[in-house]
Order: C-alpha cells, then structure tokens, then sequence
C-alpha cells in the first residue's frame, strides 16, 4: 500500500511505499526537494507536516529537535509516511536553488565502454549527497590547482554514485592518468554542480536530444530522469558517432525506446568501419535530424557535443528548420590545453 504524497504550494503529488523515505519517493518520480546530506545531520531537508502522520526514522537530534517535531516539522530524508500526507516544501526551480559543493569521491568502477572511452564511478561519502540537474557537469579538481570539466550520466534520484563518461586525449594530463594510473578507491576531489544543461520542466514541447560521441552522458541523464519523472513528453534521442564501437551504449537508447513509445532512438555514424556492418544513418548527427524534422517551429533541442557540432547544429536546425533560437540548449565539450 503506497501513501499519497501532495507538495504544498506548487500541489505537485507523488506516491511513497511505507517503507522510504519521503525525499527517495520523491527523487524516484522525479521530483526534486531540497536537500543535504540524505542522512538526517544537517537539517537541509527540514519541512513541515501540514496533515498527516509520519514516522521520523534516523533524524538526529540536533537536526531535529523536540519542539520542532512537536511544531509539525520533521527531516523529509528520514521521515516515513504513516498516511497520505500535505507536507510544506519549496521545490527546487532553477540552478540557484541548488548549492555549489566541494566534496571528495571515491573510485568505485573504472569500465571501458571504447577503447577511448571509460565510465568512471564516484562513490561519495556517507553523509554526503550531491543535488544537481539532470544534465549538469562537475569540475574535477587536480593536484596543481587546474581542473577538468565532466557531465553527469547519471540521473539526480539515482545519486549515490556518480557517472562520468570519460574520453581519452592523448597527452591530456587528467585523461591519461584515468587510462593509465588511475585504480579503484582512489580519491578525487570536485566541485559542482555546474551548467544550465538540463530539461525545462516548465514547457510540453516535445523534444530533440542532439548527442555527439560523449555528448550522450547528459543526454543519459535528462532521459532517465524523465523516465523517473514519468515525462510523456515525446523525446527524439539522436547519437552521433563515427564507427559502430563509438556507439559504446548502443542498447541502452535501444531499450528505452522499445519499452516507451513517446521515446525514439536514431543513431548516425559518420565513418562506420568496413568491419561495422552498418546499415543504419550515416553522415553528420544533426542533418538526420534535418532530413527527419523539417518543420521545428514547435519543439525543443538539447545539444551536446563538440563546438563545431554545436555551432552548425544551431545555424541549420534555426535558419532551415525553424526552431526558436531560445529553445536551442547547448553544451559544448572543449578539451582543456596542458
């Protein structure tokens, strides 16, 4: 039996099982609350119990004292629903909601998807939680003071571990450590997040989402979290690469398309191999796009690539398709110089 959750004042609803907590029901649809440590110590989550019955869980005592338990206020990261409930809470509406954070995370996984590309696992500590949108980056902070910046693939209810897609530059000094030095458990330190990349809640257009090598770690992440979110909102996904083995998720797009028919998947290759076998789109990512949506006066696109991806994708999705020049969203990955 699920409890029946409505967010005061925006009367947002969500459904939360006995057994979680208010703030992981609420990040597992999709909406996101305010919060810290998602360990009842900071006080960050702090709301209050308009009507119904909640069991407070972990919370610690200096987070949440007596008199405030007595008030109606409990911790939304500890607390359990004992009813269907009217809590008090200001949703999170833009990047300023969110605190800049300096934390360190520890390597739990190190996977090759490409012989170029490998998925880094940060582990944060216990106490520790990141709140960011889906689509935003964080700066990992090197030993001499330079850093080096990485999108989330991972979306926001999903925050224990964070993903990173990392592409090996050859003489680059962070990406040659993680190909060659790097190991589990080792310690890095970030910042974040960063980035006005992520899905504007607040429009029902639908939406094309632009991908180029790399560029498909937001990508991933704005789609899980609208899929969280229960988002119907049509999404047109389109990943560029330039051989079969650049494609390094290839079945993920794959299922999400196949498991929701408002999600569709295209991939385009600009090189395929002799070896690829490939009968799919070929050429450059963003004329598959033109060739398939001439008319965008109605929708959204979010890019993610190179520059040069970046800057030909917005000049001929604007000037030959129509698409307002605001609702063009772009995040353009640069490679720092040693």
């Amino acid at each position: 039996m699920s409890y029946q959750i409505t967010v005061q004042p925006s009367g947002r609803q969500f459904a939360a099982e006995p057994d979680e907590t208010l703030l992981d029901a609420a990040l597992r649809q999709g909406l996101t609350l305010p919060y810290g440590c998602k360990d009842g110590a900071c006080g960050a989550c702090k709301g209050k119990v308009v009507e119904g019955a909640v069991d407070h869980g972990k919370a610690q005592p200096h987070a949440l004292k007596d008199d405030e338990k007595a008030a109606g206020l409990t911790l939304y990261c500890c607390a359990k629903a004992q009813s269907d409930l009217v809590i008090e809470c200001k949703q999170v509406g833009s990047t300023r909601d969110i605190p800049v954070k300096t934390l360190p995370g520890r390597i739990e996984k190190l996977e090759k998807l490409a012989p170029d590309v490998i998925e880094l696992h940060l582990r944060l500590p216990a106490s520790e939680r990141l709140q960011f949108w889906a689509g935003q980056y964080i700066d990992i902070q090197m030993k001499d003071g330079r850093k080096r910046s990485f999108s989330l693939a991972n979306a926001p209810h999903d925050d224990a571990v964070l993903q990173l897609h990392i592409r090996h530059v050859p003489g680059g000094a962070f990406t040659e450590q993680v190909f060659s030095t790097m190991k589990l458990r080792d310690i890095l330190r970030f910042n974040g997040p960063h980035g006005s990349f992520y899905l504007r809640e607040d429009s029902a257009k639908p939406v094309i989402l632009l991908a180029g090598g790399t560029g498909f770690a937001p990508i991933k992440a704005i789609v899980e979290h609208a899929i969280a979110e229960n988002c119907q909102r049509p999404l047109h996904i389109y990943w560029g690469a330039k051989a079969r083995v650049d494609l390094y998720q290839h079945a993920l797009p794959e299922r999400w398309a196949a498991e929701h028919a408002h999600i569709t998947y295209v991939p385009v290759l600009s090189g395929p191999a002799p070896d690829d076998g490939w009968t799919g789109r070929t050429g450059f990512v963003h004329h598959a796009v033109l060739a398939d949506f001439p008319d965008l006066s109605g929708y959204q696109v979010y890019a993610c690539g190179s520059p040069a991806m970046i800057d030909s994708a917005k000049r001929d999705l604007v000037e030959r398709c129509g698409l307002p020049a605001e609702e063009f969203f772009a995040d353009a990955f640069t490679f720092a110089a040693n």
